[in-house]
This record gives structure tokens, sequence and C-alpha cells, in this order.
């Protein structure tokens, strides 16, 4: 039965939702991290970035994958914050940019999507064909953390070095969950990711002109209306309601047999009831649950440098190597 009981006490002011998940996205100040970036050509003609950075003290046998949230890149604080925890602690980290979020719009018309599971198992396979590493742990973020849990239950055959995972504020349930984000109190967080995705169709349509237009762009008002029109489309679904079904980690959880730790903050306001299942850690020795009462949306901050989870990040994972 393994519902963790969480030690998380933030600071009285990061208690607040919106306080707490603006800080840790905008405000919060990360020490220097050093990236090297790595280009993976994939079969289909299509790249991924990766953005490495080293073990400081000497050269490690163990990775740790990062996998960023809806609108990120491997360069957000979440990101560049567990990276210099684990790199200060002996790791290597391999930051996975999703298509199209490195800065440079990716080669085909599709991009990245919250059930894109083959584009993470490209990078698993290409990081230990390549390097010899022998350890591996994966932490995904967000949008990230449902594709990592999606990766880790749907019967992929994964590799012996990967030994541990942990998920971030994970919106399990893709449809439930955006339907949270509609919630009033959410406007401002549901205007910046509408905004700043239909920039980037806007310059989706540049490339691929014969694909979609600016007048059904402008039209989007929601998240949902961007699903519709594009994130389904693009990826091979019927409809955006086809998208969230198939993609939802929330069907893939109890399949689970990687030691595997999600935490989800009970006051996340991203988050639907049901992204927190604990019937499912109840049953699956191997799906570990964790429930803090605050943390908002990816920040669990401290009067410290690391976060809470970044801090759990490690003692969970290394815990089960």
């Amino acid at each position: 039965m393994p519902i963790v009981e969480s030690t998380y006490i933030p600071p009285y002011i990061f208690r607040n939702y919106h306080i707490s998940t603006i800080y840790a996205a905008k405000l919060r100040s990360i020490k220097p991290v050093p990236q090297t970036r790595e280009r993976l050509k994939l079969e289909d003609g299509d790249f991924i970035d990766i953005d490495w950075s080293y073990a400081n003290s000497c050269s490690s046998n163990k990775v740790l994958v990062i996998l960023h949230g809806l609108d990120g890149n491997a360069q957000r604080p979440y990101v560049l914050g567990l990276a210099h925890h684990f790199n200060h602690h002996g790791w290597d980290v391999a930051a996975f940019n999703f298509r199209g979020c490195s800065g440079e719009i990716n080669k085909l018309y599709r991009s990245y999507n919250a059930g894109a599971s083959e584009d993470l198992n490209n990078v698993v396979t290409y990081i230990l064909s390549n390097r010899k590493y022998e350890t591996m742990a994966i932490n995904g973020f967000s949008l990230g953390a449902n594709l990592l849990l999606k990766y880790l239950g749907e019967g992929n055959d994964l590799p012996e070095e990967l030994k541990a995972a942990v998920a971030i504020s994970a919106p399990c349930d893709l449809y439930a969950s955006l339907k949270k984000l509609e919630e009033s109190r959410n406007w401002i967080y549901s205007l910046r990711f509408v905004t700043q995705l239909k920039k980037q169709l806007f310059l989706r349509e540049k490339h691929f002109p014969e694909e979609i237009t600016k007048k059904q762009i402008a039209n989007c008002s929601n998240l949902y209306e961007i699903d519709e029109l594009y994130t389904s489309q693009a990826h091979g679904y019927e409809n955006a309601l086809e998208y969230y079904e198939k993609s939802s980690a929330l069907s893939f959880l109890s399949n689970i047999k990687t030691p595997t730790l999600l935490i989800n903050a009970k006051n996340d306001g991203f988050l639907s009831e049901n992204s927190s299942p604990i019937d499912i850690a109840k049953s699956n020795p191997n799906f570990y649950l964790e429930t803090p009462e605050y943390g908002g949306h990816v920040g669990f901050l401290q009067n410290k440098d690391a976060t809470y989870t970044e801090e759990r990040a490690l003692e969970f994972i290394t815990y089960h190597l």
C-alpha cells in the first residue's frame, strides 16, 4: 500500500496556491547550470534537442532524464533546479526538449503532446545506446509527467538500466484537468497557455500553410479548441476527446512495474481529483502516491535552494537503485 505520508510544510506565504505556482515559474532564482546541446535525428525526418549537464565532481555512470511541461523547455526554472540538484549529487542530466520546444520549429507538422511516448522511448534508447550509463531515472513535470506515466505503464520493453521514475504535478486525467483550468480562478494561467500556444501555431502556419490557416488559429479561444484544431489532428486522433482519452496516464497507472513516485499537491488548481488515484496506489506496489496539502502546480518551495520535490526525487530514486 504505497501511499506516502508527505512531510512537506512550506513557508506560510507558499501555502497560497497562486503564489507558489507563479513564484516557482517566474521568480525563483536558480544557480547556473551549464548545458551542452545534442541533436537527436529521428527516423521520421524530425529532430529532438537534448540539453546535457554533468555531474560536478567526477565522471558519472548515472543519468537522469527530465521532461518539461506544456509550453516549456529545458531552460525552465523547475528543469534547471532539478538538474542542478542532481548534478551536485553525482548525476548527469539529459533535459529533453519536446519537438518544437528548443527554440527552433521542428521539421514536421506534428510537434508534441501529452501522450507522445514514442519520443521519450527514442530518447531513452538513444542515450543508452550511445553512452555508457549503468543507471537511468526519469523525472517528468505536468504534461511531461503524464507522458512519463503513460510510457511506464503502456507495455513498452523498458531497459534494465531504468531503475525509478518521479512524476510531479501530473494531470493524469487530461480532460478533467482541462476543465479545472477553465475555472474562473485559473483564468490567468489558461489565458497564458492559449496566448503562447497560438503564437506557436501562427509560426507553424508559416511553414505549413496547407495544413492550418491564420483564421482557424485566431478563432481558438481556449485550450480545448486548440486541441480540437491542432493537437488531435496533427497527431492522428479523431478529435480532442479521443486525444484526451487515449493519452491520459490514468488508464496506464495500474500496469506500472518500475518504482514510480507521483507527487500531486492537494491545492493544485490545475489537477482533477482523480489525477491522484489512491485506489491504484493501494493496489499497485510499484506506484507510490504522495499528496501534500500544499505545493500548487510545480511549486513545492522551501527556505532553501532546492524545492521539496527536488529533494524527494533524489531520495526516492536513490532508495530504489
